[in-house]
């Protein structure tokens, strides 16, 4: 199987999607102090990613 540029930004995206909400999970679930907002900043901060990473496909 031959992954194009495409393909490994769809794949990233992917992943990128999961981590993040992960990652506000543990903020909202797991974390009642100050440690949870930074889980959920980082896990917006991967959505964003994500987003660029979504808006690049086709153009590479």
């Amino acid at each position: 199987m031959s992954m194009n540029k495409n393909t490994v930004l769809g794949y990233a995206t992917l992943i990128m999607i999961i981590m993040g909400v992960i990652l506000i999970g543990l903020g909202a679930f797991r974390y009642d102090d100050v440690a949870g907002w930074g889980f959920a900043t980082v896990g917006i901060g991967f959505f964003a990613i994500a987003w660029v990473f979504n808006a690049l496909k086709g153009r590479v």
